[in-house]
């Protein structure tokens, strides 16, 4: 019998006062059983941690990409990535840019600088064919209803299906790590040995989480039945591990230091080996020669040290997406992690800066030509955005002279033929003052003109630093750590300098855009780390209750068996924005309002807002279903009792139900892509 006919059954019988979406909504027909909630903060019940040989953590930017490790043996040695080919002038190469390459018939070709060169390359009427992406991880942040089929569109406008897409750039890191780490260990490496870890942005909605999640089975990187080998970290969740490591040499505190002209990400790349015997350190530097070593030492850096119990800081992370801000708060002895607000940001990252360029451009040569030879000529126009982004590092408040970036030839020669005239032609005509023609064929920018570009970006995290700062749970910040690539550009350290006005100290660790790479590693060989975390969504299932005058809407009556039920009752598990911790269990009983049901459905549903009362309010989404099939079995308790059990506090949501006479389980793994 179908779920479908069970549920008219069910309904068939009945009088019902008013139609009520109950019906239309498959109800389960079940209802607590008092007492109803019970609240358990049960670490026991997390299930024992798998043993891996090494932690590879995946840092998947909207700009650039990479990955770094350690092996369980010598956690304090993380290795990053070996320098990549192909790098850019005055751009630090330590990950390498998140664009990939396929061909014409969708196979994937290569990723990073690979990808960039080659479809520079192409001759213009072959590149046409080749599908070329950048900056597609925005797209997770910024769809409103992401699903498993969500698109793409490459260079040359062809979509793509942005799971394949993601999923190839997995397999790609996935190929490259197991390759560097059998050459490490001078013998094929298994995965089976891997903990993955990939990071994503905390202010990313379930979906995006999930989706990375479904891209990460995709491409082989750990399958369905093995999902505990993969864990989502959160970014500033992995920045704020990385700090509390931090020596003093190994950051900058802007309170001490001027930063004119900000620092060299690569100062200080060894930085940790002077406490370590030498010896030791030699033999590390020896055999990882091709890879960076970090030796991140097993104990809290002195910054930390000047933390107290209850101590609170924020962390910043400044990515080429995303801008997230998390406030922290420290839980001595051992010096865990709370989070003490939810995660808030938005779509303020670097590129917010190339698209300040590209309005200028167009306010220059006109839309519909930058329009035309961005799809006409994709490989020069990524040549022209290269050139944009190295000029863009050298911005700074106190900077005099000019900044030149090189026009490639395809855009002289076609914007002449587009036109009729020259660019210098244009330049004249377009009354932007500040941005002039070189005879080298360069446009020449004032730094106020570059400077302006900057800032609609850098206004946007100011705003939201601000309205941060008044909240009553930020008060009283000790410390404002700035990381990620966006961290190094001293426009930015200023104006959140000149915004604090002293309140609290801001610190950058050196080789800021590995922060979180390096976090995300020490968060993967201890994921027990952050102790309490702020659920984002308010979380229920979907009952009936008891109908009571005047305080249930009559529309939502239902009369089964001459019993009165009030329908669409959203029986909450946790509210938005409550504190929750770490493998923190909610269960709930339930038994069936017909006795006589074989099969118990069990809708989960969540909601941004805090307090929901009904599963059809607005914003009200299904993002689970747990079905026990309890036919052929026989309840000895006058009512059969079903426990429904949510485990929170991890990045992810887990749930399940139990028959308690039988001891029948089903899990669910919550779905937040296909409802």
């Amino acid at each position: 019998m179908t779920e479908k006919q069970m549920a008219t059954e069910k309904i068939g019988a009945d009088v019902v006062a008013n139609p009520s979406p109950a019906k239309s909504m498959g109800d389960p027909g079940i209802t607590p059983l008092s007492p109803s909630h019970t609240q358990q903060n049960n670490t026991e019940q997390v299930q024992s941690e798998p043993s891996f040989v090494v932690v590879v953590a995946i840092d998947f930017g909207t700009t650039s990409s990479g990955y770094a490790y350690a092996f369980t043996k010598e956690p304090e040695c993380i290795h990053t990535m070996r320098r990549w080919e192909g790098g850019d002038p005055g751009v630090s190469n330590q990950k390498t840019p998140t664009t990939i390459l396929l061909t014409p018939d969708r196979k994937f070709h290569s990723f990073g600088y690979a990808a960039r060169d080659f479809y520079h390359d192409l001759d213009p009427s072959e590149s046409k064919h080749w599908l070329y992406l950048e900056k597609f991880k925005m797209k997770l942040h910024t769809t409103a209803n992401l699903s498993i089929d969500t698109d793409l569109h490459a260079a040359n406008g062809k979509r793509v299906k942005a799971l394949d897409i993601f999923a190839y750039a997995l397999a790609f890191f996935k190929e490259q790590a197991l390759k560097e780490l059998s050459d490490q260990t001078g013998s094929e490496f298994d995965n089976n040995d891997v903990r993955w870890v990939i990071t994503v942005p905390a202010i990313w909605k379930m979906p995006a989480k999930q989706f990375m999640r479904e891209a990460a089975y995709k491409s082989g990187l750990v399958s369905r039945e093995n999902a505990e080998q993969l864990i989502i970290a959160l970014e500033p969740e992995a920045a704020s591990i990385y700090c509390r490591k931090l020596r003093l040499h190994q950051m900058v505190d802007l309170g001490t230091h001027t930063t004119q002209n900000g620092f060299s990400p690569t100062d200080n790349v060894g930085s940790g080996m002077a406490q370590v015997s030498p010896g030791h350190a030699k033999e590390h530097v020896r055999r990882n020669r091709q890879s960076r070593t970090f030796l991140v030492e097993n104990v809290i850096g002195e910054l930390w040290s000047e933390l107290e119990e209850g101590d609170r800081y924020v962390v910043v992370d400044c990515g080429g997406g995303t801008v997230d801000l998390t406030v922290h708060q420290i839980r001595l002895p051992e010096g865990h992690l709370k989070e003490l607000y939810k995660a808030s940001g938005g779509p303020y990252g670097s590129i917010g800066i190339d698209y300040e360029f590209e309005k200028l451009l167009c306010r220059i040569f006109g839309q519909d030509f930058i329009d035309q030879f961005k799809i006409k000529r994709p490989a020069a126009w990524v040549d022209l955005m290269i050139a944009f982004e190295s000029r863009k590092r050298a911005a700074a408040p106190e900077r005099t002279n000019p900044l030149n970036i090189n026009l490639p030839f395809s855009f002289i020669d076609y914007y002449k033929k587009f036109r009729g005239h020259s660019v210098e032609h244009a330049l004249r005509k377009s009354n932007v003052d500040f941005v002039k023609w070189s005879s080298q064929g360069m446009l020449r920018m004032s730094p106020d003109a570059m400077n302006s570009l900057f800032k609609p970006t850098i206004d946007h995290i100011i705003q939201h630093l601000t309205e941060l700062f008044e909240k009553p749970e930020v008060s009283n910040i000790k410390f404002l750590f700035l990381v990620g690539g966006f961290a190094e550009s001293p426009l930015l350290q200023q104006a959140v300098q000149n915004m604090l006005q002293g309140r609290s100290r801001i610190i950058i660790p050196h080789d800021v855009g590995l922060t979180i790479l390096k976090g995300a590693v020490l968060f993967g060989l201890d994921p027990s780390v952050i102790k309490v975390r702020r659920s984002p969504l308010t979380y229920g299932v979907g009952v009936l209750n008891r109908f009571v005058e005047g305080k249930h809407p009559a529309e939502k009556l239902l009369v089964k068996d001459g019993t009165r039920w009030c329908t669409d009752v959203f029986d909450t598990f946790i509210a938005a924005d409550q504190s929750v911790a770490l493998g923190e269990m909610v269960k709930r009983s339930y038994t069936p309002a017909k006795p006589s049901q074989q099969v118990i459905v069990i809708h989960v549903y969540c909601s941004e807002k805090e307090i929901v009362g009904f599963i059809s309010e607005p914003g009200v989404k299904k993002c689970g279903t747990l079905r026990l099939d309890v036919s052929g079995t026989e309840s000895t308790a006058p009512r059969r009792e079903i426990q429904t059990l949510m485990q929170f506090g991890d990045t992810e949501i887990r749930a399940m139900a139990v028959d308690v006479s039988t001891g029948r389980t089903v899990k669910a793994s919550i779905d937040f892509l296909s409802h």
